[in-house]
């Protein structure tokens, strides 16, 4: 019996990486999944705020989600990606691109026209895989538990606006990322890692200003009381606001949120409509039945904003854009020590000496520090919820404490969050606090602040 090859050793270790990383996100999702099946009870502590009803229903969309998140799981992760790779189908798509070159009579010896073309055909051939996905968890999963707004015109219009404005980005992107490497010599990793430090920040400022119109419809919160309050906290704080919209969110999903966004001294803040869904209104005839009731108070959305403003106050995202650029400059310094290792290529189809630079990047950053991404997400998730501890914090101490708890009950039970969960799941998928967790972190806090008193 002949021995294994190193090429074949190369692609059994990433499809073994694979299937053992989405099998450890199984085990953790069935221990929810038993969570949700054996929970019968709501929690004292929300006892009078949560009904045995919405108790149930919210039961029902977390097991109805958890469940679905399995299957999907393991059959494209599991199953379908372990298959593309064993089975070449990067290098089919490489020669595909290549086809298309030749068709349109370009110069096919040139990787960076080719990488367009191939970049194309793999974000087409990832969107239908998750299509069927997609379609089931907003028609069906969504839809039966009462989140889906979208109508069947206004999803086709979406992903049609979703996939020409990604894979234009994926282009410019993508030629960008092959050029600096061909150019940048043996240290081209500093000059990528300056480029995409640099794209970061203009996708962080134009993002939300020129794209994300395209999809959503923002519009200036109206004159009155709640905005007269944003305004004057924002003032207090010295957060340099200069926007303050409202998202018309509901066209997409009646779920909850808020968040600012901006540069230096140019700050917006976007509250969802569905956060302000009854607020002020004294006309509510023109809601379903199913969203009468849902919403925050001024007071609260007015805790949600400190807890937010609180991010900005204590540097939290000046801190995970530091984070995120030291991250970057080490994956792209293994990206240039791993890159010429040949049997990268030829483990998931290509022929030898043949090595394109995209595909290099994508095994090594997707495959091959997959361990290394897995740990770092798990200590990000660690330092988010640090981070969400301390912004609740800060709300508190603003004299928010009461009205935050208030929000994040109501938003919890309009989201249908199921306020019972396992601890390794939580622990390992939760970027914030569960809701009884952040419920008695602001009680102590407050019992605290009574003792110093």
């Amino acid at each position: 019996m002949s021995s294994m090859t190193e090429v074949e050793l190369v692609l059994y270790c990433i499809i073994a990486l694979i299937i053992l990383e989405n099998l450890f996100e199984v085990y953790i999702a069935l221990r929810q999944v038993k969570v949700f099946k054996t929970s019968n009870k709501v929690p004292e502590e929300l006892k009078a705020h949560m009904s045995n009803e919405t108790f149930h229903k919210a039961r029902k969309y977390g097991l109805d989600r958890e469940q679905f998140g399995i299957c999907k799981c393991l059959f494209m992760d599991v199953c379908v990606i372990p298959l593309e790779l064993y089975f070449g189908l990067m290098a089919y798509m490489w020669q595909a691109a290549l086809n298309w070159v030749n068709y349109f009579k370009l110069n096919a010896n040139n990787e960076i026209i080719v990488s367009c073309f191939f970049v194309v055909l793999i974000s087409l051939h990832g969107y239908l895989k998750d299509l069927p996905f997609k379609l089931y968890g907003t028609f069906v999963l969504e839809q039966k538990h009462g989140f889906n707004k979208q109508t069947a015109r206004f999803f086709v219009w979406d992903q049609i606006k979703g996939l020409l404005v990604g894979n234009i980005l994926t282009v410019l992107v993508s030629a960008a990322v092959v050029f600096i490497v061909q150019w940048g010599g043996e240290h081209f990793f500093i000059y990528l890692w300056v480029f995409a430090g640099v794209l970061s920040l203009i996708l962080l400022t134009i993002y939300p200003i020129f794209i994300a119109p395209l999809f959503d419809k923002y519009t200036p919160l109206e004159e009155g009381e709640l905005r007269k309050s944003i305004e004057e906290l924002a003032a207090s704080l010295k957060f340099p606001l200069t926007k303050l919209y409202v998202v018309e969110g509901s066209k997409r999903s009646s779920h909850s949120n808020a968040y600012f966004y901006g540069l230096w001294n140019s700050k917006r803040i976007v509250l969802f409509d569905t956060l302000l869904l009854n607020k002020g209104k004294k006309d509510i005839t023109d809601l379903k039945d199913e969203d009468k009731g849902k919403g925050c108070t001024n007071e609260e959305v007015l805790a949600v904003l400190g807890h937010e403003l609180g991010h900005w106050k204590l540097g939290h995202v000046t801190k995970n854009i530091i984070i995120m650029q030291i991250n970057l400059l080490l994956i792209f310094f293994n990206f240039n020590t791993l890159f010429k290792y040949a049997p990268f290529y030829e483990a998931v189809g290509f022929a030898p000496g043949v090595r394109p630079v995209l595909v290099g990047l994508f095994v090594i950053l997707s495959y091959v520090m997959a361990p290394y991404n897995a740990l770092l997400g798990y200590a990000m998730t660690i330092l988010s919820r640090r981070f969400e501890y301390q912004a609740d914090e800060f709300a508190q101490k603003l004299g928010f404490s009461e009205k935050l708890c208030e929000a994040l009950i109501k938003l919890n039970l309009d989201n249908l969050g199921f306020p019972i969960h396992d601890w390794l799941y939580s622990s390992w998928s939760h970027s914030h606090p569960t809701l009884l967790q952040r419920m008695h972190r602001l009680q102590e806090l407050d019992e605290a602040d009574k003792k110093k008193k």
